[in-house]
């Protein structure tokens, strides 16, 4: 059976992925391609899955650095399977869950100020008189904890 390769228009066409993201991405090592005797770049049809996972990764606010470890982390002898990709995203997990009630907190504090429109010091949840949170470390405190 050969093997099916794709010109970057074609896995632009197909990811979604402008041609110029397929090379920003082949430059930080989260694709590959191989060249032609005429020095064009072709992909294997499994960059396809790459792709997604780095743009859904992306979608969910995982920074490229930490795609990059876990697409290092997939077998080079194969094609990454589905159970490949489940316990990639497993990994970050906690993360999101993390995030989502950081910003359900957020959300939630904002609702106060926007909703009374005067950000009164007396009752805003941001309000950090004399830097008093300083002691508990750098950072919008109440939003982080």
């Amino acid at each position: 059976m050969t093997e099916v390769w794709l010109t970057p228009r074609e896995v632009s066409e197909r990811s979604g992925a402008a041609v110029s993201a397929l090379h920003f991405y082949e430059e930080k090592g989260l694709i590959a391609s191989e060249r032609t005797s005429g020095n064009q770049r072709r992909y294997r049809r499994d960059v396809l899955r790459r792709l997604a996972f780095i743009q859904f990764s992306q979608r969910l606010g995982i920074g490229l650095h930490d795609v990059g470890q876990a697409l290092a982390s997939l077998p080079q002898d194969r094609v990454p399977t589905k159970r490949d990709w489940a316990r990639l995203s497993s990994r970050w997990r906690q993360e999101l869950d993390e995030r989502i009630e950081r910003l359900q907190r957020l959300r939630d504090d904002l609702d106060g100020c926007i909703g009374c429109g005067c950000l009164s010091l007396r009752s805003c949840a941001v309000y950090n008189h004399d830097d008093e949170l300083a002691r508990l470390g750098p950072g919008p405190r109440r939003i982080l904890t």
